[in-house]
């Protein structure tokens, strides 16, 4: 049955669609890949059956195709048995005009599912995002913030009824950064690898599955620089130094100045006393993520940060070869670890 939405989120399509409920269109756009591949893949993989997607189903791409060719394959009927056309499609940015589209949208066929996967950005051609929202679905697919990583983390191993410590999963998304589609590969070779009576993530399997130390990571550097282990602080960029694949200046860098631009933000909140109102500041949507700018804000004045904020920039610029043709990226980063903790 084909019914009509203003507004989409992926958890919404994806219900309707495990529910049979299909649209006669899905727009989908926005720097997020992962999101317009699982819609796209879905409706591929399971409207028709196996035997009626030669005849039914068309998977084309925007470069290869133009939208009157896709309004053409869009307007033919389905061939029994099946109830429905499928046209997908792929990279549709790469079409040079959608104004056929336009036109097709104001009376979609009812018995075709078109799916148009706009990725790199948002369309900015309000007309046929209007179009499409009266006719069917619009999904905007953003990127996930990174301290929204660990939660995606959560959320994907729950669907398949399992846990992760916090520590695991920050372990994984500063290993990974925002590259969901290479996330969602590295936790199903977990899911795989862990034994049936298994179904928690630690840190040990982290280390032992996707080659992050435990003790020697991003996180843990983190950790003892927000409260000042010297020790343990160099102990890590050491190891860095001598273990280049577990880390080093330019997976730190990142790391470190998106931590302190946010204790920058913290130090401004109303109530610095209260992690409630730390957390709001900083937008997160819990607690246990603003300990660490809690702890970090006593040892940390915001004249400091500043600093460091600007020692990191300057880091930066000499690891890119800007008034340096000496120094290695692992004194570098030593230098930057020297000045923060002292």
């Amino acid at each position: 049955m084909a019914v009509k939405n203003t507004s989409s989120t992926f958890t919404t399509v994806m219900g309707e669609l495990k529910r049979g409920t299909y649209r006669p269109v899905y727009l989908l756009m926005g720097d997020e890949p992962y999101y317009i591949d699982k819609v796209s893949d879905f409706i591929s993989n399971s409207v028709l059956a196996p035997d009626d997607r030669y005849f039914n189903q068309d998977v084309v791409f925007g470069s290869d195709v133009n939208a009157a060719r896709v309004v053409e394959l869009s307007r033919g009927y389905p061939m029994m048995p099946a109830q429905y056309r499928v046209v997908v499609v792929k990279e549709a940015q790469d079409m040079k005009s959608t104004d056929a589209l336009e036109k097709y949208l104001e009376h979609p066929v009812q018995t075709t599912i078109l799916v148009l996967c706009f990725k790199n950005g948002v369309l900015k051609k309000r007309t046929l995002v209007d179009k499409a929202k009266a006719a069917g679905v619009v999904l905007e697919s953003k990127k996930k913030r990174d301290s929204e990583l660990p939660g995606f983390i959560e959320s994907y191993l729950l669907m398949h009824k399992m846990s992760i410590d916090p520590k695991a999963s920050s372990m994984i998304a500063e290993h990974i950064g925002a590259d969901l589609n290479r996330i969602a590969s590295e936790l199903d070779k977990l899911i795989v690898a862990l034994a049936d009576g298994d179904r928690r993530v630690t840190p040990e399997i982290v280390e032992q599955q996707i080659g992050v130390s435990k003790d020697f990571n991003i996180f843990e550097l983190q950790r003892a620089i927000v409260v000042k282990d010297v020790f343990k602080a160099n102990q890590i960029v050491n190891y860095f130094d001598k273990n280049p694949k577990s880390g080093g200046i330019y997976t730190c860098l990142p790391m470190l100045f998106r931590f302190f631009q946010n204790l920058m933000t913290a130090h401004y909140a109303p109530n610095k006393q209260s992690e409630t109102a730390v957390a709001a500041q900083l937008e997160l949507k819990s607690t246990w993520g603003v300990r660490d700018y809690m702890s970090a804000m006593r040892h940390y004045s915001a004249a400091k940060t500043l600093q460091i904020i600007y020692k990191i920039r300057e880091i930066d610029a000499k690891s890119k070869g800007l008034d340096n043709q000496t120094t290695s990226s692992g004194d570098l980063l030593k230098e930057l670890l020297f000045f923060i903790l002292h």
